[in-house]
């Protein structure tokens, strides 16, 4: 297939201009790093010759040959790290052809349609976005790791051969929201983009960027740490070509999609925003406080679903969009969706928050179904636990008016309750749960490997503060209090994440109380919704 001639199509600067402009970037460091070895050969020949006879011929003779060979060694290294340093690859699940062929079937079909070479492999990535990536580097066919294995990513398969097409990355929460009809609209300009990048050219200027990425990382460890300034100014020098040639290549490629599915590629947009959102409100709300106890939802990719099921329900703006679900979802397209939906979910769960690659003791799934009991009761009562170790260091003792000992809801009232409105009680609790949840969190880091992928790669919230921490565990006291006494029972709620049933309906009217009590010392409020539910602060409540 061709796939390569419409690059002049968008005018210019072409995608095809930009790309020789960094080759000439190359050309021209290649150029200082051989102009000394010239100079050395020039002077060497003059003096056989004898045109360069008597002092001081000979020293710099000699000088500049030393100079030239020292550059020649120092360049050559260079060259080796750039040619050889393993780009960065998306860490991604794999598909193969025999567990997806549906989905190979339509991709391969939007290829023939475009005339475009179709995508080398298939792979699925836990985000709201969808992509092409060069996996033909030599390093990959080097330390290709087996199909699945979350930690490289990729495998050494067809994709990683030399002049393979590019690897087609797809969002997951795409494939369960989306339509059949839909994703094949989405995907129609992405998978246009393998004409361009198959032009020898193009690919060739990727190459090059894409080895001095990996040789800035290279530069960035111990021993060969000079190479991250070389190859940090040639990046600079191509940033601009690179970047519009990019742009060059997305506009070749949305030009040659047009003629698929356009009319219905503006509405799939609209659900490519939708399913964004609530992917977003299912990691921070529902997948975040799981991952923070040991335990990791196996379906997050039907989870988006009643998510984003329930904001169309609640938002005026997104009604007719349920009317959607009576069609094939994109997810049919997969013979195991539930085994691939669990993969993707343990891969979100290690990009988001850095758990484990593998499950295991002190990391296993839990399904929607036993979330309420395993991870929403739970969390409440570790941080129940975790407001009592605090009041005990601060020496708060329990009181008269806080009937037995033990950890009763009313010793927290007592103690925030400030008649001045101050909060000064509030903000040295609140220092105290800040400092050990951070010593927490630092003994649980402990004891993981100190690998570049021990850590979480993309942090879904930055850290919270001491304000939000007390409110959040003064809150997880009191839901404690009513399931103990008064009925209630922990939910889940798609957009939000835990919430408290009474008589099977939320109450979602604590919050501002509880914020009364931390930020004015006001307890009045929350008292008043105490005693509307029917709990007892003074009696004592069961902890982990």
């Amino acid at each position: 297939m061709s796939g390569t001639g419409s690059i002049m199509e968008v005018g210019v600067p072409s995608a095809r201009s930009r790309a020789l402009a960094v080759l000439r970037v190359r050309s021209r460091a290649l150029a200082v790093v051989l102009l000394p070895a010239a100079l050395a050969v020039v002077l060497v020949a003059a003096r056989m010759t004898g045109r360069l006879a008597g002092d001081p011929w000979p020293a710099v003779t000699f000088a500049v040959c030393v100079v030239a060979a020292l550059v020649l060694l120092v360049g050559g290294i260079f060259a080796a790290v750039v040619l050889r340093a393993r780009p960065a690859v998306t860490p991604t699940v794999p598909l193969s052809e025999a567990s997806a062929p549906d989905l190979y079937r339509l991709v391969r079909d939007l290829a023939d349609r475009m005339d475009v070479p179709a995508p080398s492999a298939i792979a699925l990535t836990p985000d709201c976005d969808s992509w092409l990536e060069d996996r033909t580097h030599a390093a990959h066919r080097r330390a290709g790791s087996p199909a699945g294995e979350l930690g490289g990513g990729i495998s050494a398969g067809p994709e990683s051969e030399p002049g393979a097409a590019p690897v087609l990355v797809i969002g997951s929460p795409f494939l369960w929201w989306m339509r059949v009809a839909e994703l094949r609209a989405v995907l129609a300009p992405v998978v246009a983009g393998t004409g361009p990048s198959a032009h020898p050219d193009i690919a060739d200027a990727r190459g090059f960027i894409r080895g001095l990425d990996a040789a800035v990382d290279v530069g960035n460890g111990r021993g060969l740490s000079w190479i991250a300034g070389p190859a940090r100014l040639l990046l600079r020098l191509c940033r601009v070509d690179a970047a519009e040639m990019e742009r060059g290549v997305a506009a070749a490629a949305s030009e040659r999609a047009q003629s698929v599915d356009y009319g219905l590629r503006i509405v799939a947009q609209e659900q490519v925003g939708l399913a964004y959102a609530g992917w977003d409100r299912l990691l921070t709300r529902v997948a975040l406080p799981a991952w923070r106890m040991g335990r990791w939802p196996a379906r997050l990719d039907a989870g988006v679903v009643s998510a984003l099921t329930e904001l169309s329900r609640r938002d005026r703006l997104a009604e007719g969009f349920t009317s959607r679900l009576g069609e094939r979802p994109a997810c049919d397209l997969l013979e195991q969706p539930g085994v691939i939906d669990e993969a993707a979910s343990l891969l979100a769960a290690r990009l988001f928050h850095g758990g484990p690659a593998e499950a295991g003791p002190d990391w296993s799934p839990v399904d929607w179904a036993a979330y309420p009991e395993e991870v929403v009761d739970r969390k409440w009562r570790a941080e129940a636990a975790r407001l009592h170790a605090a009041l005990d260091a601060l020496a708060v003792p329990a009181g008269p008016a806080a009937g037995p000992l033990g950890p009763t809801l009313e010793r927290v009232l007592g103690y925030l309750a400030d008649p001045g409105g101050e909060g000064a009680a509030g903000e040295a609790l609140a220092g105290r749960l800040s400092g050990d949840l951070a010593r927490e969190e630092r003994s649980a880091g402990s004891g993981k490997a100190r690998t570049s992928d021990a850590v979480p790669l993309v942090p879904l919230q930055a850290p919270r503060s001491g304000r939000d921490l007390l409110a959040d565990h003064v809150t997880a006291m009191v839901c404690c209090a009513a399931v103990d006494s008064a009925g209630a029972a922990p939910g889940l709620d798609w957009l939000d994440g835990p919430i408290l049933l009474l008589s099977s309906q939320r109450r979602s009217d604590l919050a501002p109380r509880v914020l009364s009590l931390v930020e004015d010392g006001d307890p009045e409020p929350l008292r008043d919704w105490l005693a509307e539910v029917g709990v007892r602060p003074e009696k004592p409540v069961r902890l982990v």
